[in-house]
């Protein structure tokens, strides 16, 4: 289960315009999130809260063995006012669905990254959140702290914005087992958009590295336009007509990472492609990544596509090539809108069945089409209104889904299962460990981890 510092860290950089889906090290996060999905052990309480809308703080008690905990604190200078704080009122794909669709690059967006030459002809386009404030916005901030007892291990994360493409990272951790006491990362991120440039350094053997991703087709051309909500993506044949695009429509991105470790005299690299469909396609959405590591010898390729709203399925394979040898795995995250009866959360006494839609009443052709042996036109569909996941529902509407089961099974026949919802004011996980290789102890791990914050 993401935690809500994860979910308050997200909501900052929607904030402030930041596509953290345009990185090097995002490439695979699809298929890794559903693939590669903690399971919780023991029990782990988390409680939280935005107590002002620009700072935040967790506190987590779990016992695994040994009772341990943390304390985090988290300080953002732009204010998150749009977001969902109480654990009654978040979202549940917001903050637990895997399957992470790209963001189209809205028209301002793209103003900026190809310049104020760019035509903007068209129908406005949807941006992310935060994208059409001044630019005083993109000059903030993020400071993060987590303290772990009883070991007394420190961690931080600095953020600083200086531009709508320039920003820059620090994380360190502190602990007196670790070599020199601790570590400390750098990153600093350019994104442009069409592309996104990372370099990073780190006091942990002198590590040296730069990162790159680049995008190409769908909308990272100029002339590129988002269609408005509700609307298919459509564009100019030429003729001053609208030619709709039936075939996939989406991006293509290629990029790759060269590290050194200047301490060990050691480097490495490794080279990645992926392609994804934007929200304007019309089909099923898909996500399919290809990395290769030419010094080890390593080949992955992952598969992740969303069957349904409320089904998606990833699947991954990995081969060397020097020692043959291979890893698959499989994963699945099934949504679901009713109460699992007798797990958890019991029947509803209160609760009515809906009532069964009413048949269509059948309609009488006009003249025309009776004189021309054919059917009427369909009637024109009004278009439903733009939400995001992110949006919390309104007091008075349904709550669209109330938990999610993950599955994962790999070759060595080890299965993981999580179920994951609410329970009134707690969001809830509970998952567990399967390996029917030792049919004798196959459950090899069980957890619960409950979270209110308010």
């Amino acid at each position: 289960m993401r935690e809500f510092m994860h979910y308050i860290t997200n909501a900052f950089y929607g904030a402030t315009g930041w596509n953290e889906d345009n990185t090097y090290k995002a490439l695979n996060a699809t298929a890794r999130e559903l693939i590669d999905f903690p399971l919780p052990r023991g029990l782990r309480l988390t409680l939280s809260s935005l107590a002002t809308p620009h700072f935040a703080t967790s506190y987590q008690l779990g016992s695994v063995g040994i009772v341990d905990g943390s304390i985090s604190y988290l300080h953002s200078s732009v204010p998150l006012t749009g977001v969902a704080a109480r654990s009654d009122r978040i979202p549940l794909p917001a903050l637990l669905r895997s399957y992470r669709r790209l963001h189209d690059l809205g028209a301002q967006e793209r103003q900026w990254f190809w310049g104020a030459d760019e035509p903007t002809a068209g129908p406005a386009a949807q941006t992310p959140a935060g994208v059409g404030a001044s630019l005083d916005k993109y000059k903030s901030s993020l400071l993060y702290g987590r303290l772990y007892l009883p070991q007394s291990l420190l961690e931080g994360l600095v953020v600083r914005r200086f531009s709508p493409a320039l920003q820059v990272q620090l994380s360190a951790v502190s602990e007196r087992s670790l070599r020199n006491g601790g570590t400390l990362l750098g990153l600093v991120q350019y994104d442009k958009g069409k592309y996104g440039v990372e370099g990073l350094a780190s006091t942990d053997g002198g590590l040296l590295g730069v990162r790159g991703l680049y995008n190409f087709g769908g909308d990272t051309s100029p002339q590129a336009v988002t269609p408005p909500a509700g609307q298919t993506y459509s564009e100019s044949n030429g003729n001053g007509q609208s030619a709709e695009r039936d075939r996939i429509y989406g991006r293509f991105s290629t990029g790759g990472e060269v590290y050194y470790g200047t301490l060990n005299k050691s480097g490495g690299m490794s080279l990645g492609a992926r392609f994804a469909t934007l929200p304007a396609h019309r089909g099923t959405p898909l996500t399919a990544t290809l990395t290769i590591n030419p010094l080890m010898g390593n080949i992955d390729a992952s598969y992740a596509v969303l069957a349904r709203d409320y089904c998606s399925l990833a699947t991954r394979v990995e081969f060397n090539v020097y020692s043959y040898e291979s890893e698959w795995a499989v994963g699945m995250e099934l949504w679901s809108n009713r109460r699992p009866a007798g797990f958890l959360l019991g029947a509803d006494p209160n609760s009515q069945p809906e009532p069964a839609p009413e048949p269509p009443k059948r309609k009488e052709r006009s003249f025309e089409a009776k004189m021309e042996w054919r059917l009427d036109d369909p009637d024109p569909v009004a278009p439903e209104p733009f939400k995001t996941e992110s949006e919390p529902a309104s007091a008075g509407s349904k709550e669209e889904y109330r938990g999610v089961l993950k599955a994962r099974l790999d070759q060595n026949m080890r299965i993981g299962l999580l179920w994951e919802g609410r329970l009134k004011s707690l969001i809830f996980s509970l998952g567990t460990g399967i390996d029917f290789r030792k049919l004798g102890e196959p459950f090899r791990s069980l957890g619960l981890e409950i979270q209110y914050s308010s």
